[in-house]
């Protein structure tokens, strides 16, 4: 019994049906009320669930296959078009020592423009195949290309150009006017007959919460004009991308490229056909650092060598999987001796 100023009332509790029912009885009669508790441990399961396992971002494509597109590094090629749409960003050198290029995971965001794109390197495939994507490309090394045209995984040739997936942009030089949409590689995807669903199963996700009260500066050693820097900035717990020292802008909104996590992975790259093809050994574990929340974590980034589809993974010293900020990620493959910087 609860007891009220002037007044007793008596309040039975009964569920039924997953809803909290209450009756009460408050002198002159009962009357119901009803607590929809079903409905909202519902909406509470139906928000978990919406969470996309790549970046920890609610949104309505968080269960749809993952597109990996390789896009262009090149100076002339800049600004590039729908990078800050990506979940996760790969950078790493086709040329040891020199050229880099990128790989971009799209899952949650439908770019309406993405490029310049290129072609692939064999390296790109297991990293894709790792997050159950569908690899896009405009053609490839023959090593890319031998693997690819064997089945290895599902991907999208733009020299193929199935069900008009790409189109070359007028004012662009060759051969950095390759361009493509998210619509129209879904499109051609559904018409290759490729499954859309996705049950990757994704990573860990902490709070988005700055340890820091003053900005630093990650660089990253490429061979310049590739040189990479990234400026922590406490306010937005973010890290602001830089080339050359110059912002890093998306062409499709004209803002400076932010992300949430940027990981250095130490990998070895060894020149297997002059002058133009590298390998990186990305299958197995190397050293590597995470920066998030304004500190760096030290990691052992590791992926099976027996499996492909394996998960590439980031382990702290307790062999526990580093967790990330919800948000874009970007990963930094350089050689064990480059430089890296944080100060």
């Amino acid at each position: 019994m609860i007891r009220f100023k002037n007044k007793r009332v008596w309040i039975f509790p009964l569920l039924a049906l997953g809803a909290g029912i209450v009756f009460l009885w408050q002198g002159s009669g009962w009357t119901v009320e009803t607590t929809d508790q079903s409905a909202s441990i519902k909406n509470d399961e139906e928000e978990k669930g919406n969470i996309s396992p790549i970046s920890g971002i609610v949104c309505d494509n968080y269960s749809r296959r993952p597109l990996a597109v390789v896009i262009a590094s090149d100076p002339v090629a800049r600004p590039l078009t729908g990078l800050s749409q990506a979940d996760w960003v790969f950078e790493m050198p086709v040329i040891t020592g020199s050229i880099t290029r990128m790989m971009a995971i799209f899952q949650c965001n439908s770019p309406e423009e993405i490029g310049s794109l290129r072609s692939a390197r064999h390296d790109f495939i297991p990293l894709a195949a790792g997050f159950d994507a569908i690899l896009v490309h405009w053609g490839g090394s023959h090593f890319a290309l031998d693997k690819l045209n064997a089945g290895v995984m599902d991907n999208i040739d733009a020299l193929k150009n199935p069900s008009n997936a790409f189109y070359r942009k007028s004012g662009v030089p060759q051969p950095h006017d390759g361009f493509t949409s998210m619509s129209r590689l879904t499109n051609a995807a559904e018409k290759l007959g490729y499954q859309m669903g996705s049950d990757f199963k994704g990573y860990s996700f902490t709070d988005d919460k700055s340890q820091m009260n003053r900005e630093k500066i990650l660089r990253i050693g490429y061979t310049y004009p590739y040189n990479v820097s990234y400026r922590y900035e406490p306010e937005s717990n973010s890290y602001l991308r830089y080339r050359t020292n110059l912002e890093e802008i998306d062409q499709s909104d004209n803002k400076q490229i932010k992300a949430k996590n940027v990981v250095v992975m130490r990998v070895v790259s060894k020149q297997i056909e002059e002058p133009d093809y590298n390998n990186l050994d990305l299958e197995g574990s190397g050293a590597g650092q995470v920066y998030q929340n304004g500190v760096a974590i030290d990691c052992v980034w590791q992926k099976s060598e027996k499996n492909p589809v394996s998960k590439l993974e980031f382990l702290d010293r307790n062999n526990q999987e580093v967790p990330f900020v919800p948000g874009q990620t970007w990963i930094e493959i350089v050689e064990p001796g480059q430089s890296v910087t944080w100060e």
